[in-house]
């Protein structure tokens, strides 16, 4: 005689793992969960091109598409490529949005690292590509292909030029770019291309799924500034023209700063304010250092609005807390305050008065030049100083630069002055 209640354990069991597979294929049907903006676009194009912020869902959806078209059927030869093969393989693979988290365990594909590969079990193939080594997309051909975060990309066109020389089978090739958008040159003339689909798309339209202590930071801090418009809502920033710093060349300036360097010097530079009131301009200070390749860092942006005991203290203090070897200051305006200043605090600091004898423009231009070689890095993200840099306009900009020559002065004084041996004061 059979069990009843075995009998009803086991049909319990089938039940309740009908329900639990049903929910587990339900959360694996992108459609049903994806934003519009998410979807691909109707109409016929080769580039549909994703243009949003951090934190959109772009990983996601770039996966998401992957596995659609090779599910349906429409692709076999795909080129996964990212900016290093590290970000490649932690990001477009096995990242918690990558291809292989979009799949349910029954269609997940095999990934071989040693190979850069994914395969899936209709026959598909995805090899994984870096930007850096784009001459290894001469040769292969392919009918997909997804590119994350294009923009970031040092030698974007290079890479852009050959997939598309690769992506040639098939009937209908296609490929999906995800990225924040950078007012790089090839970047725009893509967004042209007749064969394009844009879809554009902000940080916020995924705030369901991000923490809401993140959003209420961005939207303090970035909301209004160039880099929020860049990296929140994914708008192309296009730099003011006449300017001689642009957003793009800051943005390098960041992404090429290593940690762990050797500095060779490191020295405060001062642009003193010569009144102190609510009306009063700001003291450039900046801490800055050149390496023994040299390429000067930018350390610290430490300028305020204060009185000259307030920014004193605070370039003296930044001088010994980075065991800095001198004090450069700009005297033009404030004649002898800042020696004045120094001596009755600490007159054991290494000193050197500057004087610009030259217009802003010329003492900028081969500053800027150092940032164009990549001979510039920053150590951080100095809103302010970028912003400054970045909408100044030589002859149109009223306000005096402050930041901006106080980062002029230590520069020129790193990268093309001869350091004196011995710590003095300098006239």
């Amino acid at each position: 005689m059979l069990n009843i209640q075995l009998i009803n354990k086991i049909l319990h069991y089938l039940h309740t793992e009908k329900i639990r597979r049903h929910k587990e294929a339900s959360s694996y049907e992108w459609p049903r969960w994806a934003r519009e903006n998410q979807l691909p676009p109707q109409g016929s194009w080769r580039i549909w091109l994703i243009l949003a912020g951090r934190g959109f869902g772009k990983t996601r959806t770039g996966a998401e598409t992957i596995r659609q078209w090779i599910r349906d059927g429409v692709c076999r030869r795909i080129a996964l490529i990212g900016e290093t093969e590290i970000e490649t393989r932690q990001v477009m693979v096995e990242g918690s949005s990558g291809l292989l988290a979009v799949h349910p365990p029954s269609e997940r594909p095999l990934y071989t690292p040693s190979k850069n590969e994914l395969s899936w079990a209709n026959g598909a193939i995805a090899t994984c590509f870096s930007a850096e080594a784009y001459e290894h997309l001469r040769g292969p051909q392919f009918d997909a292909a997804w590119v994350d975060e294009l923009a970031k990309f040092r030698e974007g066109q290079q890479v852009w030029d050959q997939l598309m020389f690769g992506l040639r089978i098939g009937k209908a090739p296609r490929a999906i770019v995800t990225t924040t958008p950078r007012p790089v040159a090839f970047l725009k003339n893509l967004m042209k291309n007749r064969d394009v689909a844009i879809t554009r798309g902000s940080t916020f339209d995924n705030a369901k799924n991000l923490a809401k202590p993140f959003l209420d930071y961005v939207r303090h801090h970035y909301e209004k500034s160039w880099l929020g418009r860049q990296e929140l809502y994914g708008n192309l920033v296009e730099e003011k023209e006449g300017t001689l710093w642009t957003p793009a060349l800051l943005e390098r300036a960041k992404e090429s700063y290593q940690k762990d360097i050797s500095l060779r010097r490191l020295i405060i530079a001062i642009d003193p304010a010569v009144s102190h009131g609510n009306n009063s301009d700001e003291t450039g200070i900046i801490a800055a250092g050149v390496t023994t390749e040299g390429i000067g860092i930018i350390l610290e942006d430490l300028s305020l609005k204060g009185s000259p005991t307030q920014w004193i203290q605070k370039a003296i203090d930044a001088y010994h807390r980075l065991k800095a070897d001198r004090i450069v200051a700009e005297v033009n305006m404030g004649g002898d305050l800042v020696e004045q200043l120094l001596r009755t605090y600490d007159a054991s600091i290494s000193y050197k008065a500057v004087r610009a004898t030259r217009g802003k423009v010329i003492r900028a231009e081969p500053i800027v030049s150092l940032y164009e070689q990549g001979k510039v890095w920053h150590a951080g993200h100095f809103h302010t100083l970028e912003k400054q840099l970045c909408s100044y306009v030589p002859g149109q900009t009223r306000k005096s630069p402050d930041r901006l020559d106080a980062l002029v002065w230590a520069l020129s004084e790193l990268m093309f002055t001869r350091p004196s041996s011995r710590k003095i004061w300098e006239g």
